[in-house]
């Protein structure tokens, strides 16, 4: 969307000039829905080697199998809301401009500030894992954590300030990468699965057994891990003013993606356990690789040891740029200090590069726990994930006659699916890790105490998102 070219009065709020959005504008047409596609896999393909098998551990194999299928479900039918709402709307506050139309500003901030703690976090806790991935690998063992992670820190967000081209097509070479060691995985363990070894955890409670060895409770203990294996697929729309072709690559580069993460998600979920044993798997720290040495197949082991540190460094990057992305749009309509959403030479959010990679930096440094922090970003993505669903709805009732370049099949039926999974799931949250979630909860709450006292009187009226939102506002008026 194109800003006014002089500042005029649009109600209460600011109106900015052109120079203003001159100097706070993405590089256009850079991004085809390949590179979307292969963004929205990004963000997730780390989970696939590491972290999600803690799923099994808590709620045994079925119990993981029904928190992905579950999780699965609330992630496609959002996905699709999503994929309908970015077409209409293609701006880079992606979430935050979907809920701000659907529910004005109040709604848009909470659903911008969860996104922005989900995206400031994610990198944090990935790095984490990236330093103890070197380490286990033998690789610059003097090196302490704190310099590794501030090394990647410093260098991929380099790349990002570089160019938001060039960066998501490292992020797709690096992606394919990942995708490889994937695949090795799944030809060497094939030979190996036996579908009893999902169900050789005894029964660990009361009310368990062979198929629910920790019980009911355990499925609702699960249903985060099943959201490791999706998390962050959402930021995809973030990309949208980057976009070629908006209306027409949003729908089709996350629709992809979720495609892509489905398929992945059940070949590790089914061979890991069905090769190694459901109890192996659930306490192994590298569950890819432990299972593959523990069937012997040890040159691909190796061989995934090695590609897999380029599922971690794909979700890293990826996270990296979605961050970036959200404080820009929040800044730009002055949610945000406005400076944050200032571009330079190569048009990308420097700034907000810079200052939110040392924010990361600075998580993983104090915090030292990847678990913590990934919890932590749960809770807040969970949070924007109520949120989008309920734009979805709301915008469905509200505006049925708004352009759309694709429309979600299944409507509002399969969004409030969603919307109720994922209160669901804030809810496992606080059963998972409660300090974890209490502390974002806080954090989510001192940001929507900002906007209150402050940047809701500085907003700035023709931002993008505030400008769709002004349109659906004047419609109601004339109907």
């Amino acid at each position: 969307m194109t800003p006014p070219s002089s500042a005029i009065a649009i109600g209460p709020e600011r109106a900015e000039s052109s120079e203003y959005f001159e100097k706070r504008s993405l590089k256009k047409g850079a991004v085809n829905w390949v590179l979307l596609m292969s963004l929205g896999v990004a963000y997730v393909i780390s989970g696939d080697f590491s972290g999600w098998n803690y799923g099994i551990g808590n709620g045994g194999w079925m119990g993981m199998a029904i928190a992905f299928v579950v999780m699965g479900a609330m992630y496609l039918f959002m996905v699709l809301g999503i994929a309908e709402m970015s077409s209409a709307m293609p701006t880079a506050g992606a979430g935050y401009g979907f809920a701000r139309r659907a529910m004005g500003r109040i709604g848009g901030a909470l659903t911008g500030f969860s996104i922005l703690i989900e995206y400031t976090i994610c990198p944090a806790a990935i790095s984490t894992f990236i330093a103890a991935y070197v380490h286990d690998l033998g690789l610059f063992a003097d090196v302490p954590s704190y310099a590794i992670i501030g090394f990647f820190f410093v260098v991929l967000v380099g790349i990002h300030i570089f160019g938001v081209g060039e960066a998501l097509k490292l992020i797709l070479g690096i992606t394919v990468v990942a995708m490889i060691a994937l695949l090795a995985f799944v030809f060497g363990m094939i030979p190996h699965f036996d579908a009893a070894n999902l169900f050789d955890i005894a029964p660990a409670v009361a009310d368990g057994s062979t198929m629910l060895p920790y019980g009911a409770s355990g499925i609702l203990a699960a249903l985060p891990f099943g959201i490791w294996l999706f998390l962050a697929i959402e930021g995809v729309p973030l990309a949208a003013e980057e976009s070629a072709n908006p209306k027409r690559d949003m729908p089709r580069g996350i629709l992809a993606a979720i495609g892509v993460l489905i398929v992945t998600g059940t070949l590790v979920l089914f061979l890991c356990a069905g090769g190694a044993g459901a109890e192996f798997a659930g306490a192994a720290p590298a569950p890819l690789v432990d299972a593959l040495n523990a069937v012997g197949e040890n040159n691909l082991a190796l061989f995934v040891n090695y590609a897999g540190l380029a599922g971690l460094i794909a979700s890293f990057f990826s996270t990296v740029f979605s961050s970036s992305r959200q404080a820009f749009a929040l800044s730009r309509a002055g949610y945000l200090p406005k400076f944050l959403s200032v571009t330079g030479n190569r048009k990308t959010p420097y700034l907000a590069l810079i200052i939110l990679g040392f924010i990361g930096y600075a998580l993983a440094v104090f915090v030292q726990d990847g678990d913590v922090l990934l919890n932590m970003a749960v809770f807040a993505a969970c949070v924007s994930y109520a949120m989008m669903n309920l734009s979805h709805i709301l915008l469905r009732k509200k505006e049925p006659d708004m352009e759309r370049g694709f429309k979600a099949p299944g409507g509002i039926v399969l969004t409030s699916i969603s919307l109720v999974l994922s209160i669901v799931a804030i809810v496992s949250t606080f059963v998972v890790d409660s300090f974890a979630a209490g502390c974002t909860l806080l954090v989510l709450a001192g940001l929507m105490v900002y906007f209150f006292l402050y940047s809701s009187k500085h907003l700035v009226g023709n931002a993008p998102e505030e400008e769709f939102a002004a349109m659906e506002q004047a419609a109601a008026e004339l109907r």
